[in-house]
């Protein structure tokens, strides 16, 4: 019977605290005492450094793994080789001051603690209910994932025998294993990567999901198998070792996992996250699963394994417990197992080409096992070969869970350092491999993704079908449409946070044309009614959560479509909608920081948007909150000042409250939004500053919109918005063209020259081409357009004439506009401004507004055009004289939303401010 890696450790160690405990030298270091030496009474400060050494390493590697897009197990267990004796091992002394042997007992039991907890967090990840809903398409491709690769491991495990395992091992013992190491698949890791590759919402992510779900079950069964069969001393034994552990699982999964539930409820847990009392209780049953099973010859990791298993899934349980504990095993635990594990892997054993030989063949048998299984399942199932051959490479990633279950067989004596070491190099040749083999196969625009009804398999009906992308309606920059049916009614919401609900909540209310009250009567309710109806606004809200390196992300990334449901900032927003009429549709994205932009932008095309609202904050809103990683994936911008009264503050002013910093961030990815929506427009909306709650602005359903228009395709098209906007009853605006009036203007034609006739009016505009929109990648990604010319300079300035001339005189003329349009134009008041200081002057004019329309309990939202191309005027000069005599502001913010934008942002104006920018059309 071999003795356990769980229990036995604990009573040594035990029993060496209880007879040697007394400190004999209290001066330490002062007194000239070497730190590094090994006390047994007291390894605390040898194991503290051990732990730092540890951490220190494999967050280095993984910090430069990373970059080629590798999981964190490879720098994890790269960095347990280096410190073994294939490399700082080799260092005189290194081993024998840091790594001594009297240490390994206690670093050993620190690890197989973490490895226990890990165990639970895998079966906390693993969700039965995937398999159920996709059993037709991955049981097939589960079942040939394990039977395969096991017969090919049980066939090369003859010849390795022979020649490099001892005689003492039962044959059939190290057949089990390697048929078991062959076989299973990193569940954990496969999640990861299938997040981290965009993935999971694909019918390749789904099948591979569901087959690793039911392989790493038989998987994690099969080595409880082996373990309890080199643990027995007959048959008989290893008979009663499995049927006792058969029993003790079907009772916790029978009778227990209703305690756990019945416990879950009682205390709230489920609807309030797990209390301390339920997460006790859970901790409690999960160590003594452990101590069952590993007393009765089955490893005590098997034990934590079906306890994570019958923990509730409800209110997203599961997810919340795993954040509870996730951070201490990963950043402590594993390092420390897969330490241990370096620590008895020496490739320098591998030293003889017969030995490379079995290596290479090692390699070569697991992987063809596991692709050729898989992918011939899958093509077999419907697939054609990329998506086939995809599914087997995932399927082939091997990661932690293979290492885990050749530690257990090298502790069990299975294995020698030699071959041990074979098997860990293949494990970490495969896991290595799947990210970028699977980028090759499977590149983004040949991916099938679900539908909003569920997994689309369409494409394994034997034609190899697709869903071809959707593109958004064609749309020219800054050209005039006089038929308001082609006015914007799809519309994509950003949101990424609670705080933004009400600035959205707010910007729905304006774009959803409401009924007339119910006073109204006449031609301008009926008309307004009728294009209520007809323009059929819809909302899709997308909610966005940053993908962090934690397990729990990973699980929300695999439960899109329960949190889709449960998320309640969504379910906020559907309310909102469903109380005032709005179409809305949620949409969730778990994404890393850097494809945040990307999603948005995907998202709005796959959905035929014809608009991207997205929200930025003032400071105030969560300047004393700490930033949540799921749930606040770029911080707003900084616009304010925070008063304070700390000392410091003057020498940390230029990052005071995070401004800097998270001023940068977010600007990041708007300007990213910016620049890769080519042929969608954006419409930034700021929030207006936090009023106090019985602020007229919070009570008022009417608006009163202020345009200045300047000029460019950026402002033309923000005026054909404000024109829509006016179709409802609620909505009033004022445009203002201004212009400088000490700069001398070109000689331009007359605006009737280009404009016509009354009947001619709205026809035959010239569509405009501009230069191709293209990016570019500086420190952060912004929009850049061609070189301005006497060409675009004059086709621009025609296209404001006529686009003024349209809308300012459309409502007296008899031609060229629709009857929506005209009735909206006569909520629209045109003007005209002449001023040397444009921006001072609209600010002015902004809160005169402002406080007008206060009294009349009417809120104020100025819109403009961000105007990063073709601007008519430039105003850098006066825009120094404003920032100068503002509220402090990063330079990042200038580029984001212009000069004007910028302007009434550092003036703090009255009111809330959209900054819109035109799609620009491909040459």
């Amino acid at each position: 019977m071999l003795s356990s890696d769980f229990s036995q450790p604990i009573i040594n160690i035990v029993s060496a605290l209880w007879h040697k405990r007394a400190a004999l030298e209290q001066g330490g270091l002062l007194s000239g005492k070497d730190p590094t030496e090994f006390n047994p009474a007291d390894p605390i400060r040898l194991w503290i450094i051990q732990v730092g050494i540890i951490i220190l390493t494999s967050q280095l590697l993984s910090l430069g793994l990373a970059k080629i897009r590798q999981p964190k197990v490879i720098a994890e267990v790269l960095g347990g080789i280096l410190l073994g004796p294939t490399a700082f091992g080799r260092i005189p002394g290194f081993t024998e001051h840091v790594f001594p042997s009297q240490s390994r007992p206690y670093l050993s039991l620190v690890a197989n603690i973490g490895l226990v907890l890990f165990l639970f967090l895998v079966g906390l990840e693993i969700d039965a209910g995937v398999i159920k809903r996709n059993a037709k398409m991955s049981m097939t491709v589960a079942f040939a994932g394990m039977v395969v690769p096991f017969g090919l491991g049980a066939g090369l495990s003859v010849p390795l025998y022979s020649r490099f395992v001892d005689k003492a091992v039962q044959f059939t013992h190290f057949m089990l294993f390697a048929g078991v190491a062959f076989s299973i698949t990193a569940f954990p890791v496969l999640c990861r990567i299938l997040t981290e590759l965009k993935l999971l919402d694909t019918t390749v992510g789904i099948v591979v999901l569901s087959a690793g779900v039911g392989n790493d079950i038989v998987g994690w069964t099969l080595l409880a198998l082996s373990v309890a069969l080199v643990n027995a001393g007959s048959g008989l034994t290893a008979l009663w070792i499995l049927l006792t552990c058969v029993g003790w699982t079907l009772f916790l999964l029978l009778l227990v996992k209703r305690l756990v539930l019945w416990v879950a409820i009682r205390t709230g847990s489920i609807t309030n996250g797990p209390s301390k009392s339920f997460m006790t209780f859970v901790i409690l049953l999960m160590f003594g699963s452990a101590f069952f099973t590993d007393i009765i010859g089955v490893h005590a990791i098997f034990g934590a394994f079906v306890v994570g298993l019958i923990v509730p899934r409800q209110g997203n349980l599961a997810i919340t417990l795993t954040e509870k504990l996730e951070d201490a095993v990963s950043i402590i635990f594993l390092p420390l197992y897969f330490t241990l594990s370096g620590l008895s892997t020496d490739l320098g054993l591998l030293n003889s080409g017969i030995t490379w030989g079995y290596t290479i063949a090692i390699c070569a048998t697991a992987y063809t096992g596991k692709f050729g299984g898989c992918s011939i399942a899958a093509r077999f199932a419907g697939f054609n070969w990329r998506e086939s051959t995809t599914i087997g490479t995932l399927m082939s990633c091997k990661g932690l869970v293979e290492l885990i279950v050749l530690n257990v067989g090298l502790s069990a004596g299975i294995l020698d350092q030699r071959v041990f070491s074979m098997f860990v190099l293949e494990a970490l040749l495969l896991t290595f491999m799947t990210t970028p083999v699977v980028t090759v196969l499977y590149p983004p625009h040949l991916r099938v993704r679900v539908t909003a009804t569920g997994a689309n398999f369409n494409n394994v009906d034997g034609e190899e079908t697709r869903n071809q992308p959707r593109t958004p309606r064609s749309r020219t920059s800054g050209s005039v449409r006089s038929d308001d049916t082609k006015w914007r009614s799809r519309f994509t919401v950003v949101l990424d946070k609670v705080e933004h609900l009400p600035a959205m909540m707010s910007l729905t209310q304006l774009i959803h044309p409401s009924p007339p009250p119910p006073h109204s009567s006449g031609r301008s309710s009926i008309s307004s009614l009728r294009l209520s109806s007809r323009q059929g606004i819809s909302i899709d809200a997308l909610r966005l959560i940053e993908l962090s390196d934690r397990v729990s992300a990973v699980m929300r990334g695999s439960a899109t479509d329960t949190l889709v449901r449960t998320d309640p900032t969504l379910e906020i927003y559907r309310t909102f909608g469903d109380i005032n009429g709005v179409d809305i549709t949620t949409s969730l994205a778990i994404v890393a920081f850097d494809d945040l932009a990307t999603s948005v932008v995907d998202h709005a095309r796959s959905n035929i948007s014809h608009l991207v609202l997205l929200p930025w904050l003032p400071p105030t809103h969560n300047s004393d909150s700490p930033r949540d990683q799921t749930s606040d994936p770029h911080p707003p911008v900084s616009t304010h000042h925070h008063s304070s009264t700390n000392p410091f503050d003057a020498l940390f002013k230029a990052t005071h409250g995070g401004t800097a910093s998270t001023s940068a961030i977010h600007s990041q990815f708007v300007r990213e939004v910016f620049s890769r929506c080519a042929d969608i427009d954006v419409a930034l909306y700021i929030d207006p500053v936090a009023r106090s709650p019985g602020d007229v602005f919070r009570k008022s359903t009417a608006y009163h919109l202020v345009l200045p228009f300047f000029g460019g395709p950026d402002d033309r098209v923000t005026l054909e918005w404000v024109v829509q906007l006016c179709s409802s009853v609620r909505v009033s605006a004022t445009v203002i063209r201004v212009r400088k009036e000490d700069i001398v203007e070109e000689v331009r034609e007359p605006p009737e020259a280009h404009i016509g006739s009354s009947s001619e009016k709205g026809q035959g505009i010239p569509i405009l081409e501009y230069p191709t929109l293209q990016h570019t990648i500086a420190s952060v990604m912004d929009t850049v357009y061609g070189q301005h010319n006497t060409q675009t300079r004059l086709q621009s300035d025609t296209a404001d004439n006529v686009t003024w001339g349209l809308y300012a005189e459309g409502r007296e003329t008899a031609g060229g506009l629709s009857e929506a349009v005209k009735e909206a134009l006569t909520r629209v008041e045109f003007l005209e401004m002449r001023t040397p200081k444009p921006l001072q002057a609209i600010v002015g004019r902004v809160n005169e507004t402002a406080d007008e329309m206060g009294r009349r309990k009417t809120r104020v939202l100025v819109m403009v055009g961000r105007s990063r191309r073709l601007a008519v005027e430039d105003h850098t000069a006066e825009l120094k004289e404003v920032l100068h005599g503002g509220k402090p502001i990063g330079g990042e913010v200038k580029r984001t939303i212009g000069h004007v934008g910028t302007a009434l942002v550092v003036s703090g104006v009255k009111a809330g401010i959209v900054v819109l920018q035109a799609a620009n059309p491909p040459a």
